[in-house]
């Protein structure tokens, strides 16, 4: 349990990190969609599944505002 809560902390830091790249783009539309996409083609399937499991959690507190709609979004093509 344990391993898998760092596992998970390490996803959402991750996750924060690519988002914050993504955040300086001007059009929201362009940057929720550019940053499914990278998650889809970079994380391996089950990083998705675990970190998309956090989300339908309700752990969103410490995730950023725009991976959280980026999820919303566009969560089938992350899936």
């Amino acid at each position: 349990m344990e391993t898998h809560r760092m596992q998970d902390s390490n996803l959402t830091r991750m996750g924060n990190q690519i988002a914050t790249f993504f955040d300086s783009m001007p059009d929201r539309q362009e940057a929720t969609l550019d940053l499914a996409t990278h998650l889809k083609k970079f994380w391996e399937p089950r990083m998705r599944h675990a970190f998309l499991q956090e989300i339908d959690a309700g752990h969103v507190a410490a995730i950023h505002p725009l991976l959280v709609s980026a999820v919303k979004l566009h969560r089938a093509l992350i899936e």
